[in-house]
């Protein structure tokens, strides 16, 4: 079952079901519609930016408390920028500067957003460098280099939450648009087929797993701590 797997609606069950237990637990005669759900190309880049937005979040929580000198916490900051380096820099963005901004551009469209966005890519590669070069206990040994640290990650913050957003509710949206139906489809094959080749089957699920751990450990995880209490 890959991220484009399916969903299973088996008659008045309640919920989603495997094809397997679909067979198990209900007989063949009260078996009926069976649906194919695939995640489309322009829901796919949203769903990744769920991984770049839980990154933000991590990186928010660091710039909150700069000074930890925390092993596990300076290679928790270090995995979640290996995280943004290989699949969101290398992968996802790489897919929308081949695919989405090209297309675009041949249309005529959003031209002025493509070429921000596109800018945007490279600040962003740079200040990961930043970041990754001073994500390790030598370096963070000094009040400079924190400090440097901090202004890397909140300018990262800073730009891509807009980004994210933007593409979100501009960008993806018209794609669709643009793109008749067969090659729209093959366009959602060809990306699933370079994840498979970076990540391995289930890449997606990977990088959720990973970023929990992270979460984790920097005692980000519970999601109730983010909720705020109002006395009536």
């Amino acid at each position: 079952m890959t991220r484009r797997g399916f969903l299973f609606r088996v008659g008045g069950a309640a919920g989603v079901i495997s094809l397997t237990g679909a067979n198990k637990l209900f007989p063949q005669t009260q078996q009926k519609e069976v649906q194919e759900v695939e995640v489309s190309p322009a829901e796919d880049p949203m769903r990744e930016h769920g991984i770049l937005r839980r990154i933000l979040l991590v990186y928010r929580e660091w710039i909150r408390r700069p000074a930890s000198n925390n092993s596990a916490q300076i290679d928790m900051l270090a995995d979640s920028h290996r995280i943004i380096r290989s699949f969101i820099e290398d992968y996802h963005e790489k897919i929308e500067e081949d695919y989405l901004f090209p297309r675009f551009r041949k249309e005529g469209k959003l031209i002025d957003l493509v070429d921000v966005l596109f800018i945007q890519h490279h600040s962003g590669r740079k200040l990961t460098d930043i970041s990754i070069r001073l994500s390790n206990a030598e370096s963070l040994k000094t009040l400079t280099n924190r400090r440097q640290l901090s202004r890397s990650l909140a300018d990262f913050v800073r730009m891509y939450e807009p980004h994210a957003a933007r593409e979100d509710t501009v960008l993806f949206p018209a794609f669709h648009e643009i793109i008749p139906g067969k090659e729209y489809d093959k366009l959602g094959e060809a990306f699933e087929k370079k994840e498979n080749e970076l990540f391995g089957k289930d890449g997606f699920e990977k990088m959720v797993d990973r970023i929990a751990s992270i979460e984790k450990k920097l005692g980000i995880y519970d999601l109730a701590m983010f909720t705020r209490q109002f006395k009536m």
